[in-house]
């Protein structure tokens, strides 16, 4: 399944790079190299699983609409897609999500429907939507078609690894409802069985990691209060927790002055911006080395959309 939706991804995608920084390195003690997914197109990978559930609908579906529920990221690569196929789209994002991600999901053409989410539940707002206009709804993470869109970006992490010599090494996925995280891995098993694939959390929000620990799917105690909107979830998918309990390995947690640093040495060497969310597999990499351990890690830094005064924050922490 993820190699049709790299065949139906090829020239509609970007082939990201993977980029190295001695500093990083000598920050870590060890080599890093950052797949930057902040170059996708709508700046993160959910780019791939948008377009793979949507290049894959009949043209009668595409032409009654698709329907999505996302903080700002999937809502953008949905949207974005969608747009292509000339295909109606409605996004439900939180109405606390950053002003950019709903300014640009709009831009992308998607109705935008706005909820609370201390107080309302996305998924019932999105399915009684989908219910009434017969929209197909594209879930974040537990549809295999986007599951198989996002492992996508594990076919060229093998791909380009292979190219740089690197034959073992630990892979950093920043993680929420575990879309990314499980593609990648079903697609190093089979490409790269010696890589190590684990999953990285901000600290409070680790529900895939202690789901990990306890061997069974266990929720957060909150809903908000990270800088990582991108990625708290409140807990893995069904489908996709399967997958990763089967082939991934223990999870990493960082807090969010680390992932705030970890954005600012990411812009000054390796001249990318992350988002938080999509920072917090490059801070475990920097700032806890004594956690992996192979000499190589390749981190995927998943998106860049962020508020410029979060980056503003970010710049000044590396002087505080």
């Amino acid at each position: 399944m993820i190699k049709a939706a790299e065949k139906r991804l090829k020239n509609n995608s970007n082939y990201t790079p993977m980029l190295n920084s001695p500093f990083l390195d000598k920050i870590a003690g060890k080599k890093i190299y950052v797949k930057a997914e902040c170059l996708q197109k709508t700046g993160s990978f959910k780019f791939r699983g948008g377009w793979s559930f949507i290049s894959n609908l009949s043209e009668k579906d595409k032409s009654l609409g698709v329907l999505a529920f996302s903080s700002g990221n999937h809502a953008q690569g949905v949207s974005a897609a969608a747009k292509v196929f000339s295909a109606p789209c409605t996004i439900v994002m939180p109405k606390d999500a950053p002003k950019i991600k709903i300014e640009n999901t709009r831009n992308y053409g998607a109705q935008v429907v706005l909820y609370d989410r201390t107080k309302e539940v996305r998924e019932d707002i999105g399915y009684a939507i989908a219910k009434k206009k017969n929209f197909k709804v594209i879930h974040p993470y537990e549809e295999p078609l986007v599951i198989a869109g996002q492992g996508t970006t594990g076919l060229e992490i093998a791909q380009q690894a292979k190219e740089l010599g690197i034959t073992d090494a630990e892979v950093l996925v920043c993680c929420g409802g575990g879309g990314l995280i499980s593609g990648i891995a079903l697609a190093l098993a089979e490409l790269s069985p010696k890589f190590n694939v684990r999953p990285v959390e901000p600290e409070h929000f680790d529900d895939t990691k202690r789901s990990l620990e306890r061997g069974k799917i266990v929720a957060n105690k909150r809903i908000s209060g990270s800088i990582c909107d991108a990625i708290l979830t409140p807990k893995p998918g069904e489908n996709t927790f399967k997958i990763i309990k089967e082939i991934c390995d223990s999870g990493l947690v960082v807090n969010d002055e680390k992932v705030l640093k970890a954005i600012a040495l990411a812009f000054l060497h390796l001249k990318i911006i992350l988002e938080p969310g999509g920072a917090v597999a490059l801070a475990a990499a920097l700032y806890l080395p004594h956690l992996i351990k192979s000499t190589h890690v390749i981190v995927v830094g998943t998106g860049g959309n962020i508020n410029t005064d979060i980056f503003t924050s970010a710049l000044k922490s590396i002087n505080a």
